[in-house]
């Protein structure tokens, strides 16, 4: 896709999105509407992935850590043709597979179960150490959130990578500055980031997380460092695409009503018309 298809695919994933929480009555709208633009590149230009034969060895293995914005992973399985399009409408609805948190032993693209905090990218690590033994080529990509970067078991995963020289691995972070409940600095404020992967030994780029162009740039594979894994610390916003949930820590979970619905779906109408 062109960089005019991936922001009308992205609009599309919000918006499919946001009627699916507001049906359910339940999910991180803020934390999926930040991630949405980086997902729509991964699955739509940069993964080596195939619907049809989503467990192919050869392919490359995506983890989404922040697992809580599991909604945005299902639309955008859905829209590169992992699930059928009408199953998002069961999200979080009895017998679903389609839980509040993704599930690898049920849904078609998820390569492990995400929730707790701190999972993923040392899951990762395993991944991308597995394929250097092996001698294979496919990449491995994770996003955490920033918030999640709070977790120990991360740097533990990110000193292991640079010991291993994990040169096939991608950590993406999500970095809208928001953690539920409160912002990124009022918690424990981790930030600057770049420098303390740069210390451990990581190649490093900043990025506006919410821009086609410099993701695209970002993940290409052109900026691979021979002997050193990839951070690419994302700057986003949270709820973004919707004027009242940007920047606004009250929609890490929340629903929007029916006047805030309609608003919301006029804007993200609105910006591709």
């Amino acid at each position: 896709m062109d960089i005019l298809e991936l922001k009308k695919m992205a609009n599309d994933i919000r918006q499919r999105d946001l009627r699916a929480v507001f049906e359910a009555g339940a999910g991180h709208i803020g934390g999926e509407m930040s991630v949405t633009d980086l997902l729509t590149v991964l699955y739509f230009r940069i993964l080596n992935v195939d619907p049809k034969n989503p467990m192919d060895p050869k392919r490359d293995r995506f983890i989404l850590s922040k697992g809580h914005a599991a909604l945005a992973l299902y639309v955008t399985l859905s829209k590169r043709g992992f699930i059928d399009p009408e199953e998002i409408s069961t999200f979080l609805k009895p017998h679903s597979r389609l839980n509040g948190h993704p599930n690898r032993n049920k849904v078609p693209g998820v390569e492990t179960n995400t929730g707790p905090l701190g999972h993923g990218l040392p899951i990762a690590v395993g991944m991308a150490k597995a394929a250097k033994i092996s001698g294979d080529t496919w990449r491995t990509v994770v996003i955490t959130g920033d918030g999640e970067m709070q977790e120990g078991s991360n740097w533990e995963a990110i000193m292991a990578a640079a010991q291993f020289g994990l040169d096939n691995l991608t950590l993406i972070i999500d970095h809208n500055r928001l953690q539920q409940g409160a912002r990124l600095a009022d918690t424990n404020n981790i930030a600057p980031l770049p420098p303390k992967l740069e210390a451990f030994g990581w190649a490093v780029e900043e990025i506006n997380g919410n821009d086609m162009e410099e993701i695209c740039d970002a993940l290409d594979a052109s900026k691979v460092v021979p002997g050193k894994p990839r951070c690419i610390v994302a700057h986003t916003n949270k709820g973004h695409g919707i004027s009242f949930m940007s920047d606004n820590v009250a929609w890490h979970h929340k629903v929007p009503d029916a006047e805030q619905y309609k608003q919301a779906m006029a804007e993200l109408e609105e910006a591709v018309s």
